[in-house]
Order: C-alpha cells, then sequence, then structure tokens
C-alpha cells in the first residue's frame, strides 16, 4: 500500500497501490508483494471508516479494473495469497505472527477489490479478470479458469483448518468476510438470482467436500462467541526504540514502509458504532444464513441446507442413512445455549427459525427441554417491543411460536412453568405468572397492536392460530390472563359494531356524484367475522376441554356475559355460540342461587364447585383446532433478501454503497 502514509487522503497517491493497479505486470515471485502486504492499521468496522476507505481508494480501483485484464496483477495478489495460505496452519502452530500478518493483509486487500469488482461488472466480466496467464499476454487460457474456484475453495480450507488462535482470528473473519462478498452479487440485482457462477463452484467441484464441515464450523464460532483478542495481541506491534525482533524483521521485510496507518489521520477518533462482542461469531451466521438460503441448482439442491436439514446431536448414536449427504454432529446442549442467549439479533432469530422449521432432530431435542422458558422468553420480548422490532423480525418470531404450538407436550407443559417478576412486561406487575399465560397475554398484545397499528392480515393469523393450538391446553390462566382474552373479544365485538353501522349507512346514503369508489365494507366486515369466529373456537375449545382447569376464564366470561348476546343468533356464530351460552347461563344460574354482593373469593369457589356439576354430554363437540405452519410457495422471494438486509445492516468490516443496492429498497425493514 505505501511508504509513510498516515492519512487516508494519501492512499490515491500511494506508490504501491499505484503499481498494483498500474500498466505494468508484477510477477508473482516480484519482491514487491512483501512491500505492498507489510502494513499494519486498525480494522476499519464501521461504516463510516469503510466508506472512507472505499471513496479513498475508488480511483486505484478504477485503474486496477481498466488494466487488470493486460497485466494480470489481481490473479498474481490471488495466487500470493494461494501459495502463503499452504503453509499458514503451520505457521500458526509456530506463532509466526509476520506471516500470518502479511497473509491477513494480502486477503484484506483481495476482499476489498473483489467487491469493488462484483460492484463494477457482470459474473462473466469478473471471471475474464481471474483467466490471466502471464505466458500469453492479453488473452485467457483454459489453464487458469479456476483461480477463482480456487481461492474459495482456499477460503472454505481456512475457515474450517487453521485453528483459532489470537494471531488468526482476524484472518478468520477476513476468510468469511471474503466468501459473503464472494457471493454479493445478488445484492446488485432485483431479481432473486438461480443461476450464477459462485453458486456453480459451491454447490459442485472441489468446493462440494468442504460443505459439511464448513457448516459445523460456521455453527460452532456462532456457538462459541470468541471475542476478538485484546489490541495488539494479533497485529506486530510498533515499538517505539525500534527494537524488538518482530518490529526489526518487518523493517527488514519492507525498508521504507509506510508508519501505522489511521483512519482519517493520526490521532484522530473513529466514529462512534456498536461493538459486537464477537465478530467472528456474527460474520459466520450471516455467511451461514447465505448459503442456507441458496436457490437450489438446476440439477441439484443446495447442499448447505442439505447439512443444516440433517446434522444431529453429537450424544446421537445412531448411523446416518446413506441416503442423506453432507452428515454432521454437533452438541446441541450448547447450540440450544447459544440460541437462547443470543435472540436479540434478527439473524440468531432466522437461524433458530431455520432449524426449528427444517430439521426435525433440532425440533425434537427443543420441545424435549425441561427449560423451555429460556427460549420462549426472549421470543416473547421481541414480540412485546414490536414497535421497536422491524416487521421480519416479528414474523420470525412469531411463526417459532407457531411452530412451536404445533406439539401438545409444549402446550401442556409451558403452563407448569412458573415465572417470577417478569420485569420487561410493564402493563401490570406480574409476580407470579405461568410461561403458558404470560405467551397469551404477549400474543393478545400484539393481535392488538396490531390492530390499531400495522392491520397485517398475515399477523392476525398468526397470532391467532398459535393460540388456538394452545387452547385445548389451557391450563390454571392468570387472571389477568383470561382477563385479556375477554378483553380482546370486546375490542373485536366494538369493532365489528362500529362496521356494521358504517356498512348500513353507506347503503342508506344517496348515490354520491363523486368518481371516488365507497369503502368496501363489506370487505372489512367479513375479515373483521373470521377473527370473531376464530377467537370463539378458541374460548369454546378451552370450554370444552379444559373447563375444570380454567376458572378464571369463566369468571371473565360471567364478568362481560353481555359481550356475547348479538352473537348468539347470527348467522355466522349461532354454533359455536351453543357451547358458551350453556355455560354463561349454567353458572349464571348457581351464583344467583348463591345470592348477591359475592366476593371474587366466593364466586370462583362456585364456579369450581359447579363445574363438576356441568353436564359434560350437553357441550357439542368441534372438530380440535390444529394449525401447522406452512411455508410460502417460492420462499426465497423473502428470505434472500432479508437475508442480505441482514448482511448489509451487520457486516463487520463491509460497506456497500446504498446506491448500488438493487435486491431491496433502503427505506424497508
Amino acid at each position: 500500500m505505501g511508504s509513510n502514509s498516515s492519512r487516508i487522503s494519501d492512499l490515491p497517491k500511494n506508490e504501491y497501490l499505484k503499481k498494483l493497479s498500474g500498466t505494468e505486470s508484477v510477477s508473482e515471485n516480484d519482491p514487491f508483494w512483501n512491500q505492498l502486504l507489510s502494513f499494519s492499521f486498525p480494522a476499519p468496522t464501521s461504516s463510516t471508516e469503510l466508506k472512507l476507505l472505499e471513496e479513498a481508494t475508488i480511483s486505484v480501483c478504477k485503474s486496477l479494473v481498466e488494466n487488470n485484464p493486460r497485466t494480470g496483477n489481481l490473479a498474481a495478489l490471488i495466487k500470493v495469497f494461494l501459495s502463503r495460505t499452504k503453509e499458514l496452519k503451520l505457521s500458526a502452530e509456530c506463532q509466526n505472527h509476520i506471516f500470518i500478518w502479511q497473509t491477513h493483509n494480502a486477503l484484506f486487500i483481495i476482499c476489498c477489490l473483489l467487491k469493488i469488482f462484483i460492484c463494477e461488472m457482470s459474473e462473466e466480466e469478473l471471471q475474464l479478470h481471474f483467466t490471466y496467464e502471464e505466458k500469453s499476454p492479453g488473452s485467457y487460457s483454459s489453464d487458469s479458469e479456476d483461480l477463482l474456484e480456487e481461492l474459495l475453495c482456499c477460503l472454505m480450507q481456512l475457515i474450517t483448518d487453521i485453528p483459532l488462535l489470537d494471531i488468526t482470528y482476524e484472518i478468520s473473519v477476513e476468510a468469511i468476510s471474503t466468501m459473503v462478498v464472494f457471493l454479493s452479487c445478488q445484492l446488485f440485482h432485483k431479481e432473486v438470482l438461480r443461476q450464477s457462477i459462485s453458486h456453480k463452484y459451491l454447490m459442485r467441484g472441489p468446493c462440494l467436500p468442504y460443505t459439511s464441515k464448513l457448516v459445523k464450523t460456521l455453527l460452532y464460532n456462532f456457538i462459541r462467541q470468541e471475542k476478538p483478542p485484546p489490541l495488539g495481541s494479533h497485529v506486530f506491534p510498533q515499538q517505539s526504540d525500534g527494537g524488538g525482533l518482530l518490529y526489526g524483521l518487518a523493517s527488514g521485510v519492507a525498508t521504507g514502509l509506510w508508519t501505522v496507518f489511521t483512519l482519517g489521520g493520526v490521532g484522530s477518533k473513529a466514529a462512534a458504532s456498536p461493538e459486537l462482542p464477537s465478530p467472528l461469531a456474527n460474520q459466520s451466521l450471516l455467511l451461514l444464513l447465505v448459503l442456507a438460503n441458496l436457490t437450489d441448482a438446476p440439477d441439484a439442491p443446495n447442499p448447505y441446507r442439505q447439512a443444516i436439514m440433517s446434522f444431529k446431536n453429537t450424544q446421537d448414536s445412531s448411523s446416518f442413512p446413506s441416503s442423506i449427504p453432507h452428515a454432521f454432529q454437533i452438541n446441541f446442549n450448547s447450540l440450544y445455549t447459544a440460541l437462547c442467549e443470543q435472540q436479540t439479533s434478527d439473524q440468531a432469530t432466522l437461524l433458530l427459525y431455520t432449524l426449528l422449521h427444517q430439521n426435525s432432530n433440532v425440533r425434537t431435542y427443543m420441545l424435549a427441554r425441561t427449560d423451555m422458558e429460556n427460549l420462549v422468553l426472549p421470543i416473547l420480548e421481541i414480540l412485546y417491543h414490536v414497535e421497536e422490532r422491524n416487521s421480519h423480525h416479528v414474523y420470525m418470531a412469531l411463526i417459532i411460536l407457531l411452530i412451536l404450538t404445533e406439539d401438545d407436550g409444549f402446550n401442556r407443559s409451558i403452563h407448569e412453568v412458573i415465572l417470577k417478576n417478569i420485569t420487561w412486561y410493564s402493563e401490570r406487575v406480574l409476580t407470579e405468572i405461568s410461561l403458558g399465560s404470560l405467551l397469551i397475554l404477549v400474543v393478545i398484545r400484539t393481535i392488538q397492536y396490531n390492530m390499531t397499528r400495522t392491520r397485517d392480515k398475515y399477523l392476525h393469523t398468526n397470532c391467532l392460530a398459535a393460540l388456538a393450538n394452545m387452547s385445548a391446553q389451557f391450563r390454571s390462566l392468570h387472571q389477568y390472563a383470561a382477563q385479556r382474552i375477554i378483553s380482546l373479544f370486546s375490542l373485536l365485538s366494538k369493532k365489528h359494531n362500529k362496521v356494521l353501522e358504517q356498512a348500513t349507512q353507506s347503503l342508506r346514503g344517496s348515490v354520491s356524484s363523486s368518481d371516488v369508489p365507497p369503502p368496501d365494507y363489506a370487505q372489512d366486515l367479513n375479515v373483521i367475522e373470521e377473527v370473531i369466529r376464530m377467537m370463539l373456537e378458541i374460548i369454546n375449545s378451552c370450554l370444552t376441554n379444559s373447563l375444570h382447569h380454567n376458572p378464571n376464564l369463566v369468571y371473565a366470561l360471567l364478568y362481560k356475559r353481555d359481550l356475547f348476546e348479538q352473537f348468539q343468533t347470527h348467522p355466522s356464530f349461532e354454533d359455536i355460540m351453543q357451547n358458551i351460552d350453556l355455560v354463561i347461563t349454567f353458572f349464571s344460574s348457581r351464583l344467583l342461587q348463591a345470592g348477591a354482593e359475592l366476593s371474587v373469593e366466593r364466586v370462583l369457589e362456585i364456579i369450581k364447585q359447579g363445574v363438576v356439576a356441568l353436564p359434560k354430554d350437553r357441550l357439542k363437540k368441534f372438530p380440535e383446532l390444529k394449525f401447522k405452519y406452512v411455508e410460502e410457495e417460492q420462499p426465497e422471494e423473502f428470505f434472500i433478501p432479508y437475508v442480505w438486509s441482514l448482511v448489509y445492516n451487520s457486516a463487520v468490516g463491509l460497506y456497500w454503497n446504498p446506491q448500488d443496492i438493487q435486491l431491496f429498497t433502503m427505506d424497508s425493514d
């Protein structure tokens, strides 16, 4: 990069960068590479720093784009890197700081250049830049067509084989980042890419055998959440007295090298940005999600998705069927713990969804856990703070609940877990409540928020489906949870009456001469009645299956009995109202017999006694409420833009100009 360069503004004039991007070919054996790669600076992490770096080097990169087809200097740089990686494992074992440091610098430059090349040109043009042969200047030889593929395989080897030490942490992060960049061509296309050179390399040929090992390594990186080493333990330190073997060797390798390069100039402060506890874990998770959501090849399924779908617990001694490729084992207890602890991020929630939905081994293990509250509580907290979350994160959390509530064992066990002092629930002090009652409260709150704000039918449907799945297993509902169920019905009832009144007035009114069409009250009414029907079915399911376990729900029904009168003769609800009306009439009669001015405790006592006497055979049986999550057709149309938006917003050390992004709009959430 440069001699005595300390300011970012000096980079375009840097003699080493000018030579790299110039018109002269540099052999891979030239001492120039040792000089170019012997720089040290704090790696940029914030988007502000990365933007400054990109803007300062854009002229150099454009020169390289123009001259590289003739010089092949990019290919030479990659060959230098490839030759160094062959000794990287040994260098790590021998603590060869300088070798690893220079190899990291080579990869850092490659990553920066590759990102700009991918943004500036098509994949076909990019491939031409990697096929230069020095023996045939200006022409492209079939002998070197796989240099790009060789780089990708090398990165996979580096990620999976190099031991994670203080001195290898940064190069491991950089290798993962470079793989993300390699796949980032999707960002510059509005349509989902279904066939590309990157897909071809990753899904067949020499890269394919690394599939399971790569997925396993990325998962373990996420699980371990390794923090970066202390500053100075992984980059060669410049000593003020010029002493020390390390500094002396570095100075000898590159005489007259640039001094420590600091973004914005020596002594300036970097832009403030939230620091991630583990850049390696974050980057690994993003790459894993990108790989898992690649579209299938025309002749083969996505092997990375296959690996994610089929891995097993290390404690599972059964053999893998021969029909399952890319299988491996991982410690499920460690994975479960990491997933519970990391649910504050979109990407961790998306991983949890992916595993629950696609890997039956993981789903079975999680549903058998006796500490499900550790997983469910973070998901409920996401939904509770719906105003602060983007819609995709809320959807993922909600679908996770829907998948969990498909299991009857889960629906029973959550009412047996008693929680104390839920501090983040601010509407009411909850000193003691079951996990099941808390789940009901949060889902109902989400429905009410949606009714007044977003009015998203998809969100409504999934919330109600989760409640419906649980309803037959409602046990010992907290009095506040029972109240909120009836309060939601009250809100729906008022909304129904309001729309009905508006529709009636619209029909009575004279035909307007305005060209503006009247609101479609019939459709609005139909939607509200569907939701009301669902709520009545949920209440009915609880009464017919677990009435004796829920005196608080009966109490709430009796307290608001007038709400249900208008629906007794409604053709859409007449059948489902029979049981509810029977329960209200039966218990109202018993309360009447007990006299006036009864205390809450006395009413509950009468309800508990009456449950035994209620003739169960008079309750009409309805089909069991069971809803199963079914992924949309062509799910990649949703998940691929979502994953890349996470990469764009969350990746460490990567920056893309928002004006270049085509896959999603920058103002969307």
